[in-house]
């Protein structure tokens, strides 16, 4: 018998005619999280198989790889009845039940017994051996047995995996990353919709503090488990949040704020061709995410920004952040710049002619471009241990 992984498509298999080029992303995305690992993997439009001395690790980086519907670790044996029922005992043997089921797939048509009838034949050969019974509702052990043309594998248990799109599969985009809560969560929504995000972090020193800055850091390589292709863009700036400080009516502060960081993340995002802008706001949580603050914020972008937790109450988004593993981060006490600044009373419906007339107060413009000129970049983001630093 040969021992091995294989993977279901889950969600991949509707796309019929384009299906080759999920898996193809799929698969390096695969090559990619597995990095130097011992393995050798092939792929068909049914299953993705990899062989590997080290199955547990692998199966460990599978768990993180959206476009995975379930991961399955099974022994492959010919297509031969007498073969598959002996394999199947002595496989049995070395489990601990007393109640099982087996379930037979016969995708190979060209095999003699159909599926009902090999069922009783595994069936009978467990029962003339141990002492175990039959339960085809609630079994204790679940034989599963699906006989294909390249052989027949035989498994007990499949490994549920994060589902979604391969990531890359939908093109590239920039996450607006902060160090709290909501836009981790948004950036791993991103990624299990098959987008390839990169972020884009706002800083403003001495305000806020290299804590901060590193802070965001690690948020961005939890993430980077699921993608390992992130990179993280730091834009300087201290020189427009003072400039608006000055020049802006206090409750006007953060509309104004978000709307240079808007500008910024569009041009941005223009000049490195990502299609779209992804942040973490949630309808209603802060005074510049009501739907009267979402508008006039927006309407300095003609490219889409896209919220995916906007729709969301806070305790499920901080369910989602435990889950993926950046909560425990997100709510270490340094302040970014969307914080710091925060006004006593800010506007919760801000008007479009306000935000206009007091951006003249300042050339904006040439501190946008001063900002994006400066912007440092930080990528191999495993490569960078910042825990230490927090």
């Amino acid at each position: 018998m040969q021992k091995l992984i294989f993977i279901k498509y889950g969600e991949l298999t509707t796309k019929k005619g384009n299906r080759n080029v999920f898996i193809k992303k799929l698969t390096n995305n695969i090559k990619n999280i597995l990095g130097n690992i011992n393995y050798s993997m092939k792929s068909d439009r049914s299953r993705i198989y990899i062989e590997s001395s080290d199955i547990d690790t692998v199966v460990e980086k599978l768990k993180n790889i959206f476009g995975i519907h379930s991961i399955v670790i099974a022994y492959k044996v010919d297509n031969n009845s007498d073969t598959i029922i002996d394999s199947v005992y002595e496989l049995v043997k070395c489990e601990s039940f007393k109640t099982f089921k087996v379930d037979t797939k016969r995708a190979d048509k060209r095999f003699e017994v159909h599926s009902m009838d090999f069922n009783k034949m595994v069936a009978t050969k467990i029962l003339k051996n141990m002492n175990v019974s039959v339960d085809v509702h609630n079994p204790e052990l679940y034989i599963k047995i699906e006989i294909r043309v390249e052989g027949t594998f035989v498994y007990f248990n499949e490994i549920k995996g994060l589902g979604g799109y391969p990531v890359g599969i939908q093109g590239k985009s920039l996450l607006m990353l902060s160090g709290g809560i909501d836009s981790p969560v948004a950036g791993y929504l991103a990624l299990k919709r098959g987008v390839d995000i990169e972020c884009l972090y706002f800083e403003s020193p001495p305000h806020t503090s290299d804590q901060a800055k590193n802070k965001v850091i690690t948020l961005a390589n939890i993430i980077n488990k699921y993608s390992g292709n992130i990179k993280v863009y730091i834009v300087p700036f201290t020189k427009i949040q003072e400039m608006i400080l000055r020049n802006v009516k206090e409750e006007y502060i953060i509309t104004i704020m978000r709307r240079m960081m808007y500008r910024i993340a569009q041009k941005f995002a223009k000049m490195n061709k990502m299609q779209v802008i992804f942040n973490g706001e949630s309808i209603g949580q802060v005074a510049s995410q009501t739907l009267s603050s979402m508008n006039v914020i927006n309407n300095v972008c003609d490219i889409p920004v896209i919220r995916p937790v906007a729709c969301m109450d806070k305790i499920e988004i901080i369910d989602i952040a435990k889950k993926i593993g950046t909560y425990e981060t997100s709510i270490l006490p340094y302040e970014d710049c969307c914080t710091v600044f925060v006004p006593t009373h800010p506007v919760i419906n801000p008007t479009l002619d306000k935000c206009i007339l007091y951006e003249k107060n300042f050339d904006y413009e040439t501190l946008i471009d001063e900002a994006i000129n400066n912007i440092e970049t930080i990528s191999n983001l495993d490569n960078n241990n910042y825990d230490d630093i927090l």
